[in-house]
């Protein structure tokens, strides 16, 4: 038996890239001979009205781990978990709950997903500070780039966490602020003991959503082209104006998804000529056959919402930059960037400390 070691992967906000991270880091180390097994004590990602992690149910499965190597939440963090906690119906002592069931004695480290922010789970004994002290573990958090403003937020993670802080990831970096990255922040972070383990660039595809998730968030009808759920789209425009200024308008994007009203034909044959990977329309109203023709001839989906135009936009928006790793063309995007930009060989040393 081994004392394995504990790496806690956390964040300062939600939305960072956590889980993409995890999934990278986690490729690259197995590829490195560690004996390695995955938990997430605190659940956070959840689908429908059960209390089931997608992470628990996806990370394990992509990358190979069995049964043994693999903990799930102790606790689903949902309004009515937390109720019972303030209420004082759930006395659990988590903290002792956290050593018992994240022990993999076996493993060389247990790699361990923490919650999205540093206080999120604190009335559990599990916010990221709490988990680190408990299993005296170590602690990556990965941040979206902000520009200058990356730099406050690891300085009071660091504050709070000490020498557990191993490290960091920053993501999401435009490729026009790398240069500034590497050459001003990264410096200055690494000399007040944060060292940088990658700096990754913003990728289309990452920040981009599947048409087949689309299709789920807005509970959509798909009206042409179901074997097309695999395209990516990558940026949202409105179809709300004169024919002749969508045309221009749709000229400037690509790989897009297009939302107008089940009226407008003349918009939505528009967007068909265009770098259109989606087109949804709003209203239930059915679209003139030609259009459907036409889709089917460029292979573009054609979803019909029972929703209005704001909502459909609305709903779109906030799905951009959520890398869901159950499509398949982000995990090996996820997997060749960790290769190219993560420094494996620093987290092991790290570690190993």
């Amino acid at each position: 038996m081994t004392n394995p070691k504990y790496l806690l992967v956390g964040s300062i906000e939600a939305y960072t890239g956590k889980s993409a991270t995890i999934l990278g880091m986690a490729d690259r180390l197995l590829q490195a001979g560690v004996d390695l097994a995955y938990g997430k004590p605190l659940g956070t990602c959840f689908s429908d009205d059960t209390d089931t992690d997608e992470d628990v149910q996806f990370l394990p499965q992509l990358l190979g781990l069995s049964a043994d190597r693999v903990r799930g939440p102790l606790v689903a963090l949902r309004p009515h978990t937390v109720r019972s906690r303030l209420q004082g119906k759930d006395t659990t002592d988590y903290g002792r709950s956290l050593v018992e069931s994240m022990a993999v004695t076996d493993a060389d480290v247990v790699l361990l997903e923490g919650p999205g922010t540093l206080d999120e789970g604190c009335a559990f004994g599990l916010a990221l500070p709490q988990m680190a002290a408990t299993l005296d573990a170590k602690v990556v958090l990965v941040v979206r780039d902000r520009e200058a403003f990356t730099v406050d937020p690891l300085l009071c993670a660091r504050e709070q966490l000490g020498d557990r802080l191993l490290g960091a990831v920053i993501n999401d970096i435009p490729p026009v602020a790398l240069d500034e990255m590497k050459g001003v922040i990264q410096p200055f972070l690494e000399e007040r003991g944060i060292p940088i383990l990658a700096l990754m660039p913003s990728s289309p595809i990452l920040r981009g959503i599947s048409v087949a998730e689309l299709v789920r968030q807005l509970k959509a009808d798909i009206l042409c082209c179901d074997d097309r759920q695999d395209l990516m789209v990558e940026t949202l425009q409105i179809g709300a104006m004169s024919v002749n200024a969508a045309v221009k308008y749709f000229s400037g994007a690509r790989n897009m998804a297009v939302v107008t009203g089940g009226d407008r034909y003349d918009i939505q044959l528009a967007a068909l000529e265009a770098s259109t990977h989606c087109l949804i329309l709003t209203g239930r109203l059915k679209p003139l056959p030609k259009v459907l023709d036409r889709a089917r001839e460029m292979e573009i989906p054609v979803l019909s919402v029972d929703l209005n135009t704001l909502e459909t936009v609305e709903i779109i928006d906030s799905s951009f930059g959520q890398v869901r790793l159950q499509e398949p063309i982000k995990v090996e995007c996820v997997k060749q960037m960790t290769a190219e930009y993560f420094d494996v060989d620093r987290l092991r040393a790290l570690l190993s400390q």
